[in-house]
């Protein structure tokens, strides 16, 4: 189960919303298991169908984690026509096997959240809870 705190899941769907109708990414961080903060990314590719990290924002935020005792807890980013659901593409790139993934739909204007756990290619959902 992914426990987050409301305030965090709200900027994540308030960064998909933002960069729609690009994909949006970024990571929470988090230590001992639960989440820090969230560090909003800029999607290299600026495309509304595939995102990635810049690489050198990512070593500075994942030297920023290291520094402060953190790991990459949620790694998160929006689908903009499609569901909430790792594709393909998503599944291939999965390289933090303790991370939860996060996806987010801006398809519409409903609410559609939802978390994955994803290793060796394996996808399960999980339930999300927050406060």
């Amino acid at each position: 189960m992914l426990e987050l705190p409301r305030v965090m899941l709200d900027q994540v769907i308030a960064h998909a919303r933002r960069d729609h109708p690009d994909e949006a990414c970024g990571v929470i961080a988090g230590r001992e298991g639960a989440a820090t903060r969230v560090v909003e990314m800029d999607n290299a590719e600026r495309s509304p169908t595939f995102y990635r990290f810049d690489a050198v924002e990512q070593l500075r935020v994942w030297r920023s984690m290291d520094d402060a005792d953190e790991v990459p807890f949620v790694i998160y980013h929006s689908h903009t026509a499609t569901e909430a659901h790792p594709s393909r593409t998503d599944i291939s790139l999965a390289s933090e096997p303790d991370a939860h993934y996060l996806l987010v739909s801006t398809r519409a204007e409903a609410e559609e959240v939802r978390s994955f756990r994803i290793v060796d290619g394996v996808v399960t959902e999980e339930p999300i809870s927050s406060w």
